[in-house]
């Protein structure tokens, strides 16, 4: 069967599991309902953005400054209705005197959009934007980068990301590219590892590919080293190992293993091509590597991430993850000196973010690509010196592009930014909003074997959709 056989074998699988959705094998590739977006640009700020001084901006911090959280008249209120007015990791210490805000802010565009200076470009898109500011999470530590991710539980690692659905439920627009692959460093092995761009028991095929900026090392061993063998020999190599591979598939047509690996070497042969051509960003023109802030050594970085993004969507990736600040806890965790913290982090996105967003706009790409921003917790109104400690009863998220509607905000928290006080939502909220852009239900998606609850399922957020 040769080479072709290697390509027939990985169809046959597909096609295997869409006939069998009842035995927990994959499903058709086709939505369940009409699609609103074809790809999703995931993007994920690790620690802990402050949610008061980015999209959530609450004035009235600045005056209680000082005071106590008794000496407010929202301690009586938050004590009636039986809530923890402090907020944060107990484990931190209390946090009973609030701290003004660390940067200003102003009002964008005809939405009217508050946001603090730290996300200044990002503001100049607040028109395109749905910020969803009454969000809330079951942990108060890191591992929320894993509940983000998965909807699950820290404790329980083994469940596919939001990735690793949309790759399960869609596959690809494009064969010689990974339905979900990943940019820039993950959430450190402490807050999900691995975790946090995998799939668990829908199998190795559907978890996140790693891909880095550099055009001459895009992908680890996606090339043979330099003089080993022809592309002739290759080929012959694969050919062969196909026909094996083909004979083990009668044998063990149940083997998840076999079949990533059967999949893996196909897509490999074909990536040799077509991901150096997505990674060479010196086919984009100044302007557009400008536009991303790609001429400026503070912006660089994150601003190829961005432009990978889009150049991965504009090519048929289904999903991209975006990680800032990656490794350990996150670099967004600002336990002290917040304002140098979230002011240098901040200088590192905000441009690259805001060209994203404009980029697909004028290309036209916005209206089936949707971008989410979102981090695993908010900040504490109190004070932690300095600092602010993690947040989880009350934070914001937004969402572009995609048939979300533009400019509008949704959900409330009090105040003083304690808690999520109307129109609440938990983060799988945000994946069924991101699912049901894609045509898809996750309750048609789920493994009888794997019942899950419908907390994990979560529900859209209709209101911020068009």
């Amino acid at each position: 069967m040769g080479f072709t056989g290697l390509a027939l074998g990985a169809m046959l699988f597909r096609d295997a599991r869409a006939a069998a959705p009842s035995a927990g094998l994959s499903p058709s590739g086709l939505p369940h309902f009409a699609p609103r977006a074809k790809s999703v640009i995931w993007i994920f700020l690790c620690g802990g953005v402050s949610h008061l001084e980015s999209f959530d901006v609450k004035p009235e911090l600045n005056k209680y400054a000082g005071k106590s959280i008794a000496e407010t008249p929202y301690a009586k209120v938050l004590e009636t209705e039986g809530k923890n007015i402090i907020g944060g990791n107990p484990g931190h210490g209390n946090r009973k005197v609030i701290m003004p805000l660390q940067t200003g802010y102003e009002t964008y565009g005809q939405s009217g959009l508050v946001v603090g200076d730290w996300f200044k470009h990002i503001g100049t898109c607040a028109d395109d934007l749905a910020v969803v500011r009454s969000l809330w999470t079951i942990h108060n530590d890191h591992g929320a980068q894993l509940t983000w991710q998965t909807g699950r539980h820290p404790r329980e690692l083994e469940h596919p990301t939001l990735g690793g659905w949309v790759s399960y439920g869609l596959g690809s627009l494009n064969e010689n590219l990974p339905e979900y692959v990943v940019l820039g460093t993950p959430t450190g092995d402490c807050c999900g590892g691995t975790f946090t761009y995998g799939s668990a028991y829908l199998g190795p095929e559907h978890g996140g590919v790693r891909f880095s900026t550099d055009p001459k090392k895009p992908l680890p061993f996606i090339a043979p080293p330099a003089g080993s063998i022809t592309p002739a020999e290759q080929l012959q190599n694969l050919s062969l190992l196909g026909k094996l591979n083909q004979l083990a598939g009668i044998d063990y047509p149940d083997d998840q293993n076999l079949r990533a690996r059967i999949k893996s070497y196909e897509l490999a042969y074909q990536m040799q091509a077509s991901v150096p051509e997505t990674m060479q960003l010196e086919r984009e023109t100044e302007a557009t590597r400008q536009l991303y802030g790609m001429d400026r050594s503070e912006t660089k970085a994150f601003g190829e991430q961005c432009l990978v993004a889009r150049r991965l969507v504009e090519r048929g990736v289904r999903f991209v993850q975006v990680f800032h600040g990656g490794g350990g806890g996150g670099a967004w965790d600002a336990h002290s000196a917040i304002k140098s913290n979230h002011t240098n982090l901040s200088t590192q996105v905000d441009k690259p973010i805001a060209g994203l967003l404009k980029d697909l706009k004028q290309r036209g790409l916005l209206n089936d690509t949707l971008v989410v921003f979102g981090t695993e917790f908010g900040r504490t109104p109190g004070a932690q010196g300095d600092g602010r400690d993690h947040h989880p009863q009350g934070f914001c998220a937004w969402l572009a592009g995609g048939g979300i509607k533009p400019g509008v905000q949704h959900g409330v928290t009090d105040e003083l930014g304690f808690h999520a006080v109307e129109d609440r939502h938990y983060v799988t909220d945000i994946h069924a909003t991101a699912l049901h852009q894609l045509g898809l239900d996750s309750h048609k998606l789920e493994i009888p074997s794997r019942k899950r609850l419908e907390m994990d399922h979560g529900e859209p957020i209709r209101a911020i959709i068009t």
